[in-house]
């Protein structure tokens, strides 16, 4: 599939949902929030970026009616010199009203850089991806939230040509527990590239990912202790040396206002 047409699909998508959205008028409100965040391990699609060591996060967002943007930060540890990955974000989340209940969806671009890093082979790091998305509360299972995001980038990052990602969560709310307010809730992803534009994930063009993990939130506080594993056997590629095993994160968040 050529990008333009991929483009084309993913524009068409968007614009045909936002045609549908049975239309009360959004409100034109301007929101902010930032957030400071200390992990264990960063694991981004199943993938440590820490070399399976802690680090630091913070973002800054803002929002007006449907449209948000954005920018999230992280400390990495990738050689020979990657040391900050830095995401700027933009898109729309309209919702419709429909005989199953309000779908929320997600449309939005993300641009990946790394600042200061240099690949061993020349080749760019920072990349860009499109996403679409949808969450929707089950109709049967009250407190269950379902939802799939789908990822495109026409030259993901090492230059290896088009990836395509596709993610789908759930999330239970549980009652309160003293002053806490729990979540469980769990992700599938899978990640396909092309093996003749050198993607490489442990020794494949494709792999699956999934986390299972318990959020307890209280106040502007928010503790996440979640179990990450992959598909994937062996190491190379994106995947390194032991950097897609079976692993346990721990992360705590500070978030205002």
């Amino acid at each position: 599939m050529g990008v333009s047409r991929s483009l084309a699909a993913l524009a068409g998508c968007a614009g045909a949902v936002v045609l549908a959205l049975s239309g009360p008028a959004v409100a034109e409100e301007f929101t902010w929030s930032a957030s400071l965040t200390g992990t264990s391990d960063y694991v981004f699609r199943g993938i440590s970026q820490t070399d399976n060591d802690p680090t630091i996060q913070g973002s800054i967002n803002i929002g007006y009616g449907i449209f948000y943007a954005g920018v999230w930060a992280s400390g990495i540890d990738i050689a020979p010199d990657g040391e900050l990955e830095v995401d700027w974000y933009g898109g729309i989340k309209p919702s419709w009203k429909s005989p199953f209940g309000t779908v929320d969806f997600d449309f939005g671009v993300i641009y990946y850089t790394y600042p200061g890093y240099a690949d061993p082979g020349g080749a760019e790091a920072d990349y860009v991806e499109f996403k679409a998305g949808y969450s929707l509360p089950s109709l049967f299972i009250k407190n269950l939230t379902t939802g799939t995001t789908v990822f495109w980038s026409p030259e993901y990052s090492g230059e290896v040509g088009e990836v395509w990602t596709t993610e789908s969560v759930a999330s239970y709310t549980l009652p309160k527990v003293w002053v806490f307010d729990p979540t469980i809730s769990g992700l599938l992803g899978w990640q396909k590239g092309e093996a003749s534009q050198n993607f490489d994930v442990g020794g494949d063009d494709e792999y699956y990912y999934w986390n299972a993990g318990l959020t307890l939130g209280v106040e502007n506080l928010s503790f996440d202790f979640r179990y990450w594993d992959t598909d994937v056997d062996g190491g190379g590629g994106l995947c390194g040396v032991n950097l897609c095993d079976e692993r346990f994160v721990f992360s705590a968040t500070v978030t205002v206002p």
